[in-house]
């Protein structure tokens, strides 16, 4: 059972106020996922909706550090490939590189989102379990109100994608994209 009334948290989503986030939607971890055309389709549907309504996006990127500058438990080759063409971002739309398992971790991404006055972070992307959870959970140590994009985000693990929504849960909003983007209609 979630510590807040849902349909109350909800209100505070505007247009105005909202980011989307797609976290890493790179091309290695896209064919490593178990619902890989659902969770396409539900994402561009989103990110069409935040174009629709003039909702700003922010693409992460993986973008390693230079070998000899990772933490020697982490030196290992990876290359994630590029943003998927399928939600390729368009020309207004920010790329974020990062480091991190964290958006705000080694980024200007906490910067930017004050200085906008946008305190809504919708999550979106790949993994659920890992980035999403992680930067949603330091969101909202930082007093954002995160939501997560249930239909929008995966995993190449499935049991863990779903431990993840589940607990999240309990501590912020996880919407159908229907929600979000009813929320982002009004004004």
């Amino acid at each position: 059972m979630a510590w807040y009334n849902k349909d109350e948290v909800k209100k505070f989503i505007t247009r105005k106020n909202s980011v989307l986030v797609v976290w890493d939607v790179q091309e290695a971890l896209v064919n490593s996922i178990f619902n890989r055309d659902e969770f396409l389709a539900k994402l561009k549907e989103l990110i069409d909706s935040a174009r629709q309504y003039n909702v700003p996006i922010v693409y992460t990127k993986i973008t390693p550090l230079p070998e000899r500058f990772q933490p020697p438990y982490l030196r290992r080759r990876f290359d994630p490939g590029d943003i998927v063409k399928e939600v390729y971002p368009k020309e207004n739309d920010i790329v974020l590189n990062k480091n991190t398992a964290s958006i705000f971790v080694g980024t200007n991404f906490e910067l930017m989102m004050r200085n906008a006055g946008i305190n809504v972070i919708v999550f979106t992307g790949i993994a659920t379990d890992i980035g999403v959870e992680t930067s949603a959970r330091h969101a909202q140590a930082l007093e954002f109100l995160p939501v997560i994009a249930r239909e929008a985000v995966s995993s190449a693990d499935k049991q863990a994608h779903e431990r993840s929504l589940a607990n999240m849960s309990k501590l912020m909003l996880v919407l159908d994209n229907k929600e979000i983007i009813e929320r982002w209609s009004y004004e």
